[in-house]
């Protein structure tokens, strides 16, 4: 078996991005089912921070030292016994249930690799996994129908510009949070921005001013106070959605659905073709080095990305 040489994010106990270094680690030929990869772009996601601060240690623990990240694109390196399909050399995308993504390599399943599609480049493939499955899952679990409005705060973020695009592409008018500077995008992808307000009161007023009749469905990408707001609009429980705001889920009794409610293979196969296809955009916002992990998390932590950021671990 030959061990090829590599390097890998690391964290060896929670904190915040200061805990963030990079190892030289060894990556061994794939076990049968599973296939290496070598990694040339790895999404970061607000989830990542919040399992490194240690937010999830009851119920999801980090086990030390940690790996981070998910979502990957890269080449196939090798593959292990009885792996069909896939072979050295080719385009792949996929996903990681091992917090192991931001790497050199990455060993996985067979059955978490996807070719990628000739107009998916590998930046875009590489952040699309938790922001596009969270997007699908979201929107799904509103059931928008065609002609209604439905309100999507954090539009402008990773998860936010996917899923007003897939509620575009269900023929609904669509009401995008976000700050002023990200208003020309949101319009860009035919949504109707709606700018945060100075206080939760003002917001109210902007978004009843841009939805004078009604608001069928929220989905909730940015957490502070929203799923309240929405329920004061008067939207029905059953059609609001957050990914963030489990305080407020619990209180409302709203949906909290997410990636871990997408049909991962499916619907990552999906959204590679749609943006292969040029029906769906997926934003960039930024690629960083893997040594410089720390910025890409500064950056990130922020919440003011318009867009994914991606590690790209070949530079």
């Amino acid at each position: 078996m030959s061990t090829r040489n590599g390097r890998a994010v690391r964290y060896d106990r929670y904190g915040g991005v200061e805990e963030l270094y990079v190892a030289e680690v060894g990556f061994d030929d794939p076990a049968p089912g599973r296939v290496l990869v070598e990694v040339h772009a790895a999404g970061i996601n607000p989830g990542e921070t919040a399992l490194r601060e240690g937010a999830f240690a009851d119920t999801w623990p980090s086990e030390f030292p940690s790996g981070q990240g998910s979502d990957w694109a890269g080449v196939v390196v090798a593959v292990g016994e009885g792996v069909t399909g896939v072979e050295p050399g080719e385009d792949v995308f996929g996903w990681t249930d091992d917090r192991a993504a931001q790497a050199t390599h990455v060993d996985v399943p067979a059955g978490q690799v996807l070719h990628r599609p000739a107009g998916l480049d590998a930046p875009t493939a590489g952040a699309l996994y938790i922001a596009g499955t969270a997007a699908v899952a979201s929107v799904a679990a509103v059931d928008p129908q065609p002609g209604e409005t439905v309100v999507v705060s954090g539009a402008a973020g990773g998860v936010g510009q996917i899923a007003v695009q897939l509620l575009r592409l269900r023929d609904v008018e669509v009401l995008g949070i976000a700050s002023e500077r990200n208003h020309d995008r949101l319009r860009e992808m035919a949504v109707t921005p709606v700018a945060y307000g100075a206080s939760p009161a003002r917001t109210l007023e902007n978004v009843r001013a841009a939805a004078p009749e009604r608001v069928h469905a929220w989905v909730d990408l940015y957490g502070g106070g929203y799923v309240a707001m929405a329920r004061e609009l008067g939207v029905d429980p059953g059609r609001i959605n957050t990914i963030i705001d489990f305080a407020g889920a619990e209180e409302h009794g709203v949906l909290t659905r997410g990636t871990a409610d997408a049909d991962a293979r499916e619907d990552l196969a999906a959204l590679g073709d749609l943006v292969a296809d040029s029906a769906l955009e997926v934003t960039v916002a930024a690629g960083y080095r893997l040594a410089d992990v720390r910025d890409a998390y500064t950056e990130l932590e922020k919440r003011h990305t318009a867009g994914k950021i991606v590690l790209l671990p070949q530079e």
